[in-house]
């Protein structure tokens, strides 16, 4: 092996002028060059994305921060302290006052100069002391918290930032939220002086005990107004800032009159307090009225029957913030503060005498049949929704009992309440598609026979008294009055197929079905993995009613902000046309028998004077009830079933239906004839009330 010196480069110390007798020397180390191209490559590569990511980087920074205003705050500020009011109308057209929405976060905005001095400095020293000199970023302080952490628990986010995390609620340690906060912040400064920062910043702070802004908190503590805290009580609630929930007074007083403390020496550093005032203040603890006391009203919802909003107003909120989002591009926290402090006018749609009706029924469980407890010691629960055939939602109860809360699980239209719809899908999935596209009539003869070794080896399906049929021919009329599994089954297997019965649920009728319910089972029989709601079998089942037109469900009519401007408006809906209109008249004489003749899964529920038809449902293992269908006046689903599926053990019986006939004929009682060959025309005589 060569040493060393054999590899070391040698030379050519040649006279000038003169060739040298040795030979050209080659190359050496052809990898160590390649290395070297091929790094220098990468390195020059790398360069080029890095300009070509910085310029998009800069540009997408400068477009924030020296755009348009990214955050209005004269928005927040207006809507801060005002009371949305849901409104409805009566038997005689009267506007009636529902509910007045306060929120769950006591909240009432104070002008800046109302804020004592001390407050002002109480905050800034403490969070922010170059508030007045940055713009908004204090870089050279997020730097020094990144290198040395301060002991005293300032963190790098100057009071603008926070501001920003206190209106958007967005809170995500990542570098993309932190990056766009500071984005935000200079846009912020540029916009607005540092006085309307700070009067923000302290009216959305959160100080504990469901206090947001320093109003409520100094009533909350001291029983008193801002401006006659006194500099050891703005110094408690400067300190609160750190730690809301663990270091407010009432949470841990101790820890809470250390951050008391360590603000005052802050304002002592800062010299808006002399060292006499320090040195009595840090020995005094601040006094506290006790918990709950005092004369400030908690908009917090209490015990108390009234705070309590009914499943139909919840419903409506919940509608509301969602076009908000839809409509004005808000995020979720945006669209809940303008509901809750917009000072929003909203008009619900309910029918308040059928609303009242349904909820005595769920309350009392009045029309409900004897039912047992389950494993968990509860008895089956309910939810019903009524509608007319535009699409308005006239009632509407998610669950049974006296409703004791707000936000409850609401069983009509939470997605986590969907439950397989067993056999009254078969008019969705099935019937209406086939006749839809001509496929079958009403008196289409069907094989009435299961198929052979379908499902593992065995005939498939059962019908609902166990056999595989009668292996004769039935129409199709008949499979759907008794129905039949059998039936529907032949006809999605062998005419209809899967893939257009799937089209017809999810986008003709709007069910929602996921992927894995493109299938037999799920569609022929109701087996379904996804489920559906309530509120979706009642508005699927309206256009058998209706001329086959879809309506998209809604609750409220119109939806004005404080001055009077129209923000939302579901007074003119607009349907879809989701079968032929001499499909709609097939299905609703075929459901109508169900109603009518005996051997009619609906027999027993014709409400008097009135044309009724009905789908009713089973699930597998008798987990669910359901039925669906209507009057001439209105449309209804209404689903039944524990908690926690489990066996109803109700046999050939179905609750449901008792339920449906309990409740419709009381609300049919005073109604007037009406047939369905009459078509509506109009939702509601609403705009007509409102230029009134």
């Amino acid at each position: 092996m060569a040493n060393s010196k054999d590899n070391a480069p040698k030379v050519n110390s040649a006279p000038k002028g003169k060739k040298s007798n040795k030979k050209k020397r080659k190359k050496k180390h052809p990898v160590l060059f390649t290395f070297f191209l091929i790094f220098f490559c990468i390195f020059v590569a790398g360069m080029l994305t890095v300009i070509t990511v910085g310029e998009s980087v800069l540009s997408y920074a400068d477009s924030i921060v020296n755009g348009g205003i990214a955050i209005d705050l004269d928005n927040y500020k207006n809507s801060q302290n005002q009371t949305s009011i849901m409104y409805g109308y009566d038997s005689e057209k009267n506007v009636v006052e529902l509910a007045r929405l306060h929120g769950e976060e006591n909240r009432i905005w104070v002008d800046y100069d109302e804020m004592p001095e001390n407050l002002l400095n109480a905050f800034v020293c403490l969070e922010d002391k170059r508030f007045y000199k940055h713009p908004g970023v204090d870089f050279i302080r997020t730097i020094g918290v990144i290198v040395i952490p301060d002991r005293w628990g300032q963190g790098g986010s100057t009071i603008t930032q926070q501001l920003i995390k206190n209106l958007t609620n967005d809170n995500e340690a990542t570098f993309n939220r932190k990056f766009n906060e500071i984005l935000r912040a200079l846009n912020l400064e540029k916009h607005y002086s540092k006085k309307e920062i700070l009067e923000a910043y302290l009216n959305t702070v959160s100080l504990g005990a469901g206090c947001y802004g320093v109003k409520t908190a100094a009533e909350t503590y001291f029983g008193k107004d801002v401006k006659d805290l006194t500099l050891l009580e703005c110094a408690t609630l400067a300190g609160i800032t750190q730690s809301p929930y663990s270091k407010n007074p009432y949470a841990n007083f101790e820890e809470c009159m250390k951050r008391k403390n360590d603000c005052l020496w802050y304002m002592f550093d800062e010299g808006k307090i002399t060292q006499k005032q320090y040195d009595k203040y840090t020995q005094i603890d601040t006094k506290v009225k006790p918990k709950g006391s005092g004369t400030v009203s908690n908009n917090n919802s209490s015990n108390k029957k009234s705070d309590i909003l009914s499943w139909y107003e919840e419903y409506v909120i919940d509608q509301v913030i969602a076009d908000l989002q839809k409509e004005y591009n808000y995020d979720y926290q945006e669209a809940w503060r303008k509901v809750y402090y917009g000072g929003l006018k909203i008009y619900a749609a309910v029918d308040l005498q059928v609303q009242k009706i349904v909820e005595d029924a769920y309350e009392n469980r009045t029309g409900f049949p004897n039912a047992r407890v389950d494993g968990f010691g509860q008895l089956p629960d309910s939810s019903m929704v009524v509608m007319d055939y535009q699409g308005r939602i006239v009632a509407l109860v998610g669950g049974t009992g006296e409703k004791t809360a707000n936000n409850a699980y609401n069983r009509a239209v939470d997605q986590r309440a969907k439950r397989q719809p067993g056999s009254s899908i078969k008019p969705l999935a099935v019937y209406a598609p086939a006749i839809d596209q001509g496929i079958i009539t009403p008196s289409s003869l069907i094989h009435d026979k299961a198929l052979e070794k379908y499902n593992a080896g065995k005939d498939w399906p059962r019908n609902f008294n166990g056999d595989y049929g009668s292996d004769e021919y039935l129409t199709v009329e008949e499979g759907l009055v008794r129905s039949l599994n059998t039936i529907p089954v032949r006809i999605l297997k062998e005419q209809l197929g899967t893939p257009a019965a799937f089209r017809y649920c999810n986008e003709r009728f709007h069910l929602n079905l996921g992927e894995k319910d493109e299938d037999l089972s799920p569609l022929a029989v109701g087996g379904t993995n996804t489920g559906v709601t309530t509120l979706e079998m009642a508005a699927a089942f309206a256009t058998f009613g209706n001329g086959g037109r879809y309506f998209e469900p809604y609750s409220y009519y119109q939806v004005t902000d404080r001055n009077g401007n129209v923000l939302l408006d579901r007074s003119s809906t607009q349907p879809e046309q989701a079968i032929k209109d001499s499909t709609a008249q097939s299905m609703l004489g075929m459901l109508t028998k169900a109603v009518t003749q005996s051997n009619g899964t609906g027999y027993g529920s014709k409400i008097s004077r009135f044309q009724t038809f009905a789908k009713t449902g089973t699930t597998s293992d008798n987990n669910d009830k359901w039925y669906c269908g209507g009057t001439p006046h209105y449309v209804t689903a209404v689903w039944y079933g524990y908690n926690n599926p489990s066996n109803l053990y109700t046999g050939s019986s179905n609750p449901s239906k008792s339920i449906f006939y309990s409740i419709f004929s009381k609300i049919h009682q005073n109604l007037p004839n009406k047939t369905f060959d009459q078509t509506e025309t109009a939702v509601d005589n609403y705009v007509a009330m409102i230029q009134e």
